[in-house]
């Protein structure tokens, strides 16, 4: 992590939303997700926060060899937004504890304010966190 990592970054991300972005295609697999309105899914909602936190602090971090991961989400998802809009995403760098970062995060689609939350996120060695990964995965594939 480089000095310039501190409480008070802002950042913002805009993204199009497009069909492929929508409830159905969440979970392809689910006959229930088949069924409901074509809105911008919470799932995509978060990796979108997720993303914004990410480009927002890598400049600030020892990229790619050092990464984060998101550790905790507190979000809502308060209005629905159709294909074809535009949500943008606003961030805050509240707090940094040793490798635990803290973001205020707020995200609008041009109509309406959508969500408004906080997002954990623990800055990792990628190699380390890698190879823990894999061990854990030769494990499973043992059982």
């Amino acid at each position: 992590m480089k000095d310039t990592l501190q409480p008070g970054l802002t950042f913002s991300l805009s993204f199009d939303i497009t069909g492929e972005k929508t409830v159905p295609s969440l979970y392809p697999e689910s006959a229930e997700f088949q069924l409901m309105p074509q809105v911008f899914a919470t799932g995509f909602l978060v990796g979108l926060l997720e993303w914004a936190c990410i480009k927002a602090i890598n400049p600030h971090i020892d990229w790619p060899r050092e990464q984060t991961v998101g550790v905790a989400i507190n979000v809502n998802h308060i209005a629905a937004t159709p294909p074809g809009l535009t949500v943008t995403i606003k961030g805050k760098l509240e707090k940094v504890e040793g490798r635990k970062l803290t973001f205020s995060l707020e995200a609008d689609d041009g109509v309406d304010k959508i969500s408004e939350g906080f997002h954990e996120r623990f800055v990792i060695d990628a190699s380390k966190f890698n190879s823990k990964v894999q061990s854990k995965a030769s494990c499973a594939l043992a059982h």
